[in-house]
C-alpha cells in the first residue's frame, strides 16, 4: 500500500521538476535572447550614428562605459550570490591571467566597434564574429597540436565563402562615402580590424586556461559574477588608458555633449551586456554549456536577420545566397557540437555542465577546457 502511494509521488515530483527546468530554460533563453538581441540593435544604432557635425562616438569611451556596467552589475551579483575574496585572489599569478584576458577582450570588443563605426556593414561584422573558430584552427595548426577533420574546414570555408558573398553584395556599410571617395586604407583598414578582433578571440582561452590552473593551485574555483566583475575591472582600465592615448576622451565627450539623445540609447547598451552576461551565466548553472552555446548561436544568426529585415540594410539576391551560405556553417558547426556532446555522455563522459562558454561579440569571454565561439 505504502509502495503504491509512493509511485504518484514520485511521478508527481518528477513532473514538477520538468516543469521547474522547463521555465528555468525559459528564463535563460529569453533573457539572453532579448538583452543580446538589444545589445545588437542598440551597438548598431550607435556605431551608424554621425552627429550633425559628421561626429561619431568614440569607440574606446563606448568600451570604458560597457564595462563599467558589468563591473557595477558583477560587484552586485558577487556580493549577494558568491561573497568576496579580494585578498585570496591578489597574488600575480592569477591577477596577471586576469589582466591579460582582460585586455585581450576588450581588444577584440574595441577592434570589432572600430570597424563597424569604419562603416563596416552590420551583417558582414556580425557573420565575420561567427568565424572564431578561424584564428584557433589556425593558431592550432601552426603549432602542430591539433588536427581537424573535412567538415570542420568545410564549416569553416562556408562561413568565410558566406561572410566574403554579403560582404561584396552590401558595399562598404552601404552608406556613408562612396569608395572611389575613400582611399584604400579607409576601405581595408575596418576589415584588418575585423580580423585583429577575431585573432584576440583566439587567444583569450590560453590565458583563462592559465587563470583557471592558478585558481586551482591556489585551492579556489572560477566564480562566475566574480571573473564578470575583475575581468570587466582590468577591460575599463584598459579602455580608459586606450581612450586618454588615442585622444579620444574630449571628441568622446564632446559627441555625446551634442548628442544626447544618444546617450540613454549608450545606457541601454550597456546594461544590456551587463544583464546579457548575468542570463548567460544563469542558464549556464542550470543547463550544461550546449544550451548555452546553442541560444548564442541561433541568437547570432537571428540578429543578422532582424538587422537585413528591419534595419534597412538591403540585400541583394547574391547577399541573400550569402547570408544563407554563411548560416548554412555556422548551424553545422553546432550541430556537430551537439553531435560530439551526446557521444560524449554515451561514453560515459561528462556533459560540460558548468562550463562557461563565449557569449559571443557580447559579454565576457570564459572557458575552461576550450575556447568557444554577442
Amino acid at each position: 500500500m505504502h509502495a503504491e502511494s509512493a509511485a504518484p509521488q514520485s511521478k508527481w515530483a518528477a513532473l514538477m521538476q520538468k516543469y521547474a527546468e522547463g521555465v528555468q530554460l525559459m528564463i535563460g533563453v529569453g533573457g539572453i535572447y532579448s538583452c543580446f538581441l538589444l545589445y545588437s540593435w542598440w551597438h548598431k544604432e550607435i556605431t551608424s550614428h554621425k552627429g550633425a557635425d559628421g561626429a561619431r562616438m568614440s569607440a574606446w569611451l563606448l568600451m570604458v562605459i560597457e564595462a563599467l556596467a558589468n563591473v557595477i552589475l558583477g560587484y552586485v551579483c558577487m556580493i549577494i550570490f558568491e561573497g568576496s575574496r579580494f585578498k585570496e585572489l591578489s597574488p600575480r599569478s592569477i591577477q596577471v591571467p586576469y589582466l591579460i584576458s582582460g585586455s585581450v577582450q576588450v581588444g577584440a570588443k574595441w577592434s570589432f566597434t572600430a570597424a563597424l563605426l569604419g562603416q563596416v556593414a552590420f551583417p558582414v561584422a556580425t557573420l565575420a564574429k561567427s568565424s572564431k573558430m578561424v584564428p584557433v584552427m589556425v593558431g592550432q595548426l601552426l603549432v602542430g597540436k591539433a588536427s581537424y577533420g573535412l567538415r570542420d574546414y568545410v564549416q569553416v570555408g562556408l562561413i568565410c565563402a558566406g561572410t566574403t558573398i554579403v560582404g561584396l553584395a552590401t558595399g562598404h556599410g552601404g552608406k556613408g562615402k562612396d569608395l572611389d571617395e575613400m582611399s584604400t586604407i579607409q576601405i581595408v583598414l575596418p576589415y584588418l580590424l575585423l580580423v585583429m578582433s577575431l585573432t584576440c578571440d583566439g587567444i583569450v582561452g590560453g590565458y583563462q586556461k592559465k587563470l583557471k590552473g592558478a585558481l586551482k593551485e591556489a585551492g579556489m574555483k572560477e566564480r562566475n559574477f566574480e571573473m564578470q566583475f575583475v575581468t570587466n575591472s582590468y577591460m575599463c582600465l584598459v579602455a580608459i588608458l586606450g581612450m586618454i592615448v588615442s585622444g579620444e576622451l574630449m571628441p568622446g565627450l564632446h559627441y555625446l555633449e551634442e548628442n544626447t539623445d544618444y546617450f540613454g540609447k549608450i545606457l541601454k547598451f550597456a546594461v544590456c551586456s551587463a544583464c546579457g552576461q548575468a542570463f548567460i551565466f544563469y542558464t549556464i548553472k542550470n543547463f550544461d554549456s550546449l544550451v548555452c552555446t546553442t541560444v548564442t548561436t541561433t541568437r547570432k544568426v537571428f540578429t543578422v536577420l532582424i538587422s537585413v529585415i528591419f534595419a534597412g540594410d538591403d540585400l541583394n539576391e547574391a547577399g541573400w545566397a550569402g547570408l544563407l551560405i554563411a548560416c548554412s556553417g555556422i548551424l553545422g558547426e553546432l550541430e556537430h557540437k551537439y553531435s560530439a556532446s551526446q557521444k560524449k555522455v554515451s561514453n560515459g563522459g561528462q556533459n560540460g555542465r558548468n562550463v562557461p562558454i563565449v557569449a559571443g561579440e557580447q559579454g565576457i569571454n570564459m572557458a575552461q577546457n576550450s575556447k568557444e565561439g554577442a
